[in-house]
């Protein structure tokens, strides 16, 4: 088995982006005590969502698997209080494809950062599935979001020095959710999803750009998180490697899982099911949209080039674009 403890404070860092004192609280006994406050964590932010179902009422009272409510956010600058989110109110639900479009500086990085926990609210709400993400403190977060919220950069965030599947089996040892023995045979499941599989013992820099991201998708996966967040995932990839990440996306929310997606493309941004314009720390436009054209551009793409103008897709109903969720344990299909 491998192990891979000696990096749990690295994980730690890349996805709390810890404060010293926080990573001087969590990397001395993480291997030790892991174990021991899994109940516990289970017991406040695990498998909400099946709870959740049969309820159909989260433990705060909200309704929606994400709701933010009248949220602030304020920065102090040496020129005054700079107000990044104003009274923001937003509700998520689950299975949901979300693109949140907007200038630099609109505010839409600063808004997933309250979703992830990375930041916090200077006033409001933040709750998702049965957490008060508001209120957890910075352990708690970093317990939660490893639990819950798989989170994609658009610069990967791969360690160098690990394996791609050692990159993937990260978040498994730091939450210690698979017993250890399973833990490589649940990456080599997820990098074979991701068509990474022939790659799995090399190390990042040996492979391409798309490649990493693909390996960050599946390390994203590795805890089989609800949600999905991804900051300009296809920011840093070709036209052709960006569609085929995005087809995977969609092919995500099929199986069940709910993503915010945040982007500059255009034409991405018009194939989801839903988009949400942020200007000036405020949500300006939030447009639901009738139609998917994840399988039907592609079609065209390869047809009559990248550069073709996507061709919508009737969908009747709704039914038809969220089908039965299946078990994410299902074997991914990417498009070649």
């Amino acid at each position: 088995m491998l192990q891979l403890q000696p990096f749990r404070w690295l994980y730690v860092l890349l996805i709390d982006y810890a404060t010293p004192d926080s990573l001087g609280q969590i990397a001395p006994g993480v291997g030790s005590v892991a174990q021991t406050r899994g109940t516990m964590f289970r017991n406040w932010f695990g498998n909400g969502s099946k709870q959740a179902e049969s309820n159909s009422l989260y433990r705060h009272g909200n309704q929606h698997l994400i709701e933010l409510r009248g949220v602030v956010k304020e920065y102090e600058t040496a020129a005054g209080p700079f107000v990044a989110l104003r009274r923001i109110d937003l509700n998520v639900d689950k299975r949901e494809f979300v693109a949140v479009i907007g200038k630099s500086g609109s505010g839409k990085s600063t808004l997933i950062n309250m979703i992830t926990g990375i930041d916090k609210p200077t006033h409001g709400e933040v709750l998702v599935g049965n957490a008060a993400v508001h209120t957890l403190n910075e352990n708690q977060i970093a317990e939660w979001r490893g639990r819950n919220v798989g989170v994609v950069f658009q610069f990967f965030q791969l360690l160098p020095t690990l394996t791609v599947a050692e990159n993937v089996m990260l978040p498994m040892d730091f939450c210690d959710l698979y017993p250890g023995r399973q833990r490589r045979e649940r990456a080599l499941h997820l990098l074979d999803q991701v068509e990474m599989i022939d790659q799995a013992d090399k190390l990042p820099t040996a492979i391409s750009g798309g490649q990493q991201q693909r390996v960050a998708i599946a390390r994203a996966l590795a805890n089989d998180p609800q949600i999905i967040v991804a900051d300009e995932p296809t920011g840093n990839l070709d036209s052709k490697t960006a569609d085929a990440v995005f087809q995977l996306f969609a092919t995500l929310i099929d199986e069940g899982k709910t993503i915010l997606m945040v982007t500059h493309d255009e034409d991405l941004a018009h194939r989801v099911t839903r988009t949400v314009v942020i200007a000036d720390g405020m949500v300006t436009s939030d447009d639901k949209h009738d139609q998917r054209t994840v399988e039907a551009s592609a079609v065209a793409q390869s047809d009559t080039g990248a550069d073709a103008a996507p061709q919508p897709v009737e969908i009747v109903s709704t039914d038809d674009l969220y089908p039965t969720p299946r078990s994410t344990s299902g074997l991914l299909t990417l498009a070649k």
